[in-house]
């Protein structure tokens, strides 16, 4: 059977970050229940970044790495997301046109809420597997922001932002997938989804967010269970305790997938609390670090997470990671995939934590002003021009290799420059 699944692998978590708990404290939410999401920090989008700089500085890393001619054969473009900024035009253009790719290449975008990366992974995977074009190549690139804005006129904080703005937060991850996948083969045909009509959280307007936190609970543990026993009936013997050396899961927070393991554990494989606490820290916990740093990056958190696991587990030997991928709306699905001791080295090699480590940390007084400038560069602004030395955090980059930044929007056509 042919193999095909993840060649390299980049996460971007942005140029600034803040501190969670700080904020938590500063909106007066609930402490105790606070600490329960398993939040650490966030990234937080600056006014120059947008969904195409953070998909490009994710994704330069890999393309920087690849020899001219493997480069000129990615044939296919993928962006994921549902933080557009167009209602026609693919920012998967802007993408192409940044990494210098060649332009016999396909190019378009994909929404579907925080399913939208295993969907385009899956779309890459059946090009590649299919041979239509033997030995190509396809850049799927998830990438999403949170940019909350205040609302004129009005105390826009005392909306329903409660445990929301916490964990939401802004990143990208770049596959590169192939027939050479060095850092994670998948299973082919190892595949079990699930989806149906539930109004959990939609984005009625594109700069804000609706839906009912308890619902989507609910559903997500629903689509857990279910597209894994649909996993389960494909693949002969899958078991949920013992198959998977190491589980990554689609991460709104680390409290949620907790939640949705134990539940798992619970009904699957009977475990006693002590034993589902053991397993979680054993097969989980290393795929909540780069999420409780990041926050909730709808289409690519499942990507942090197996970033994570990959970088933190122990892959010696070869070890198999289920996934878990969920959306909204929702569609959802259970796939797996190996990692060897080269993918592992590979992976860690991208430097990671270490660039996240080197963000700049926002004071709660930086992060307030940014809410009030984020309305400098909201969907549908026609012209504008940043003055890119005064935005908190910018010039430390220049120490650590050129980035993509937002440099102006000039009759709606965004132009970018690299600091």
């Amino acid at each position: 059977m042919p193999t095909a699944g993840i060649e390299a692998m980049n996460v971007f978590g942005g140029t600034a970050c803040l501190d969670v708990m700080k904020l938590a404290a500063h909106r007066g939410l609930d402490t105790a229940r606070f600490e329960n999401l398993l939040m650490k920090g966030k990234a937080v989008a600056l006014p120059c970044e947008d969904p195409v700089t953070f998909a490009v500085n994710a994704a330069k890393p890999v393309i920087d790495a690849m020899t001219p001619e493997d480069r000129s054969r990615i044939e296919l473009l993928i962006t994921c997301t549902e933080s557009g900024i167009d209602f026609g035009k693919s920012m998967s253009t802007y993408i192409h046109d940044q990494l210098g790719l060649d332009r016999h290449c396909r190019l378009f975008e994909i929404k579907q809420a925080c399913y939208a990366a295993t969907a385009g992974l899956q779309m890459a995977l059946g090009f590649i597997l299919s041979q239509a074009s033997p030995g190509a190549k396809a850049l799927v690139v998830a990438t999403d922001i949170s940019r909350f804005l205040v609302a004129e006129g009005g105390d826009a904080l005392s909306e329903d932002w409660s445990y929301a703005e916490p964990s939401s937060g802004a990143g990208a991850v770049a596959l590169l997938v192939s027939d050479k996948p060095h850092v994670f083969e998948v299973d082919v045909g190892a595949n079990g989804y699930y989806g149906y009509e539930v109004m959990d959280t939609c984005r009625p307007v594109v700069d804000s967010e609706a839906g009912d936190a308890d619902l989507s609970l609910l559903s997500y543990l629903d689509c857990c269970e279910q597209t894994f026993l649909e996993y389960q009936r494909r693949v002969e013997g899958a078991d949920y305790r013992e198959t998977f050396q190491y589980l990554s899961y689609h991460t709104p927070f680390g409290g949620m997938v907790k939640g949705a393991h134990r539940n798992m554990m619970r009904k699957l494989a009977k475990a006693s609390p002590p034993q589902i606490e053991e397993d979680f820290r054993r097969r989980v916990l290393p795929g909540l670090d780069f999420c409780q740093q990041i926050g909730n990056v709808m289409g690519g958190t499942l990507f942090v997470s197996l970033a994570s696991t990959i970088c933190n587990g122990d892959f010696s030997t070869p070890k198999r990671i289920g996934c878990f991928s969920y959306g909204s709306g929702c569609c959802s699905e259970f796939f797996s995939g190996v990692v060897t001791a080269d993918g592992a080295r590979r992976m860690k090699s991208m430097n990671i934590a270490a660039n996240l480590d080197r963000r700049h940390g926002l004071s709660i007084e930086e992060y307030e002003d940014l809410l009030h400038r984020g309305r400098e560069v909201r969907f549908g602004t026609r012209n504008v021009r940043l003055d890119l030395d005064d935005i908190p955090g910018l010039g430390e980059t220049r120490r650590y290799g050129p980035r993509l930044v937002l440099s102006e929007i000039r009759e709606f056509h965004r132009c970018y420059e690299w600091r």
